[in-house]
């Protein structure tokens, strides 16, 4: 299976951030999880990161033309407001899964919105990094013929 996953804003700086809240591996950590459940599973994975919206909405416009059929992301704070990233991701055939670290029903107010989630498939929330690792389980359970 041909799997995307996109980090939005601040991602890139976990272990530096809030570790009470992200934890205190770093981002090449979590990369480095991911590519190697997918490596062993015989999925093909690319890993992706902005701190800026249109660069997101692109990779996911481009996931439409570049054969991706499972896509995980965490939009990070656009997750409450970015209207553009649901639209692209509404744009896409792929099976789309957000997730979160952090359990975002038990922090601020704001964060308890997702307007990108009812476009996806599922979201997952508040299980630390481990969230990435369940989302591709959920992506691979949906192309049981892809997965080894």
């Amino acid at each position: 299976m041909k799997i995307l996953v996109i980090n939005g804003p601040n991602i890139n700086f976990l272990g530096i951030r809030e570790k009470s809240v992200y934890g205190t591996q770093d981002y090449a950590y979590l990369v480095n999880q991911i590519e190697e459940k997918c490596r062993r599973e015989g999925h093909q994975v690319t890993v992706f990161q902005s701190n800026h919206e249109g660069a997101i909405i692109d990779r996911i416009q481009e996931a439409y033309f570049d054969g991706t059929q499972g896509l995980v992301i965490n939009p990070g704070a656009y997750t409450h407001y970015s209207y553009a990233i649901r639209d692209a991701l509404a744009s896409i055939p792929a099976t789309k899964v957000e997730v979160h670290i952090s359990d975002i029903t038990q922090r601020e107010e704001f964060r308890k919105l997702s307007v990108t989630a009812p476009v996806c498939q599922k979201q997952i929330y508040g299980r630390g990094l481990g969230g990435y690792l369940e989302a591709i389980d959920f992506l691979a359970g949906e192309f049981p013929s892809d997965a080894v």
